[in-house]
């Protein structure tokens, strides 16, 4: 029988393991960890956000450069398609209001539960506590376990699905970034994506405020485009939160120019600033500065004394204190490292890969997943990237074996 050999037990290469094997491949899946699926399980610590359902034509867009490669990867495995996975596995989904897909569970245990016995049905067979070494001078794949012992595999063909370089307690530490360099492919440099970032906060703001969120805010990087609204969480270090990661990639942009960057959160992204100065305009003799701005604009402790850390003090002028509260400036000096990081950017190249995710320079070797060179924000992106590239070195593994002339394909 045909016998594929696939690396990482992630959602990449668990979804490659069960269209493989249920093509009627020979599949063993490896993992250096003593169980697979850890990074989906830490996913689902938060209700497992396992897709968006939002317009495709506005899905795509999250995936910025690289949308025009996933674009034929979500029409084969895109939002609906996963959803009817789910409901397959006996774990139906539903859209929250803000438009991302859970579980109707809301867990991700049951989920995994009912896709490893789906696996063990078909007979896939799970090998844990084995690090991925390489091949050796005969193009065996090798492997060393928990103990050190080494052993070596063949494969009629291999699929890569090892993750980036976060969460490396999961088992994605980049190791098989040099293994693969070593063999010619371009990898681009792993960086963190969807990570909190710096930002010098005054001992007493980060002693008073650190774990005290900003309340719908709109954030947005000085001098370019894209602005997200949403919750952001003071640290004692900087900020974190889904605005901050979904404004991401501008501010690793202006890192990498200037060495900083000038972050605008604007307070209340619900007024303008003329109706806000309207507002502010109407102020008692009595009040005291942070009584003015809770009872003109609604502006929470946490809020009043951001304006204080950008200007070391708050001003009295409506207008200007109106500009202010619109666009204040948060100087940010870097991010958290990258085992902080809920993802990572950078990766395989695209260059590297065909249309089925097959290495040039390693026919028969496909890449899956977060190896490769794309990023997303948080809300069911990163996940439905992941599923949907495992689908397709699925399918071109298929096509490969099938030129190949090898049997057991059903």
């Amino acid at each position: 029988m045909t016998v594929v050999h696939v690396v990482g037990g992630g959602p990449a290469g668990l979804m490659a393991a069960e269209r493989l094997a249920a093509a009627g491949v020979d599949v063993t899946v490896h993992d250096r960890m003593p169980s697979v699926a850890r990074k989906l399980l830490m996913a689902g610590h938060g209700g497992l956000n396992i897709t968006h359902s939002e317009p495709l034509d506005r899905f795509r867009t999250r995936y910025g450069p690289s949308a025009d490669r996933l674009d034929p990867m979500l029409a084969d495995f895109g939002p609906d398609a996963l959803r009817r996975w789910c409901a397959d596995l006996g774990e139906p989904t539903f859209v929250g209001s803000s438009g991302r897909v859970f579980p109707a569970s809301f867990r991700a245990v049951p989920l995994v539960r009912a896709w490893l016995a789906r696996l063990a049905g078909l007979g896939v067979q799970v090998r844990t506590r084995e690090r991925w070494t390489g091949w050796t001078r005969d193009g065996d794949l090798s492997f060393v376990d928990a103990g050190g012992v080494p052993t070596e595999v063949r494969a009629d063909a291999t699929v890569l699905a090892l993750g980036g370089a976060s969460w490396p307690r999961l088992g994605s530490d980049g190791g098989w970034v040099p293994l693969l360099a070593g063999r010619g492919v371009q990898v681009r440099a792993l960086r963190p994506a969807n990570v909190g970032v710096r930002v010098g906060w005054s001992p007493v703001f980060a002693d008073r405020f650190a774990g005290v969120p900003l309340k719908h805010v709109a954030l947005t990087v000085a001098g370019r485009t894209g602005t997200a609204t949403g919750d952001a969480m003071v640290t004692a270090a900087g900020l974190e939160g889904g605005p901050v990661y979904a404004v991401g990639v501008p501010i690793r942009e202006a890192l990498d120019a200037d060495g900083r960057c000038v972050l605008h959160v604007d307070l209340r992204p619900d007024l303008t600033v003329t109706e806000l100065e309207q507002r502010l305009s109407r102020r008692r003799a009595k009040d005291s500065a942070p009584s003015w701005l809770r009872r003109s604009i609604g502006l929470d402790a946490v809020s009043t004394a951001l304006l204080w850390e950008a200007g070391g003090g708050l001003p009295t002028d409506p207008a200007v204190t109106a500009a202010l509260v619109k666009a204040v400036p948060v100087v940010v000096t870097g991010t958290m490292p990258i085992d902080r990081a809920i993802s990572t950017a950078g990766g395989v190249a695209w260059s590297e890969v065909d249309e089925q995710l097959m290495l040039h320079r390693l026919p028969g070797t496909f890449v899956a997943g977060e190896m490769l060179d794309w990023e997303a924000p948080t809300g069911g992106y990163l996940l439905q990237g992941c599923f949907s590239t495992g689908a397709v070195a699925a399918r071109g593994v298929q096509r490969w074996l099938a030129g190949a002339g090898l049997s057991g394909i059903a």
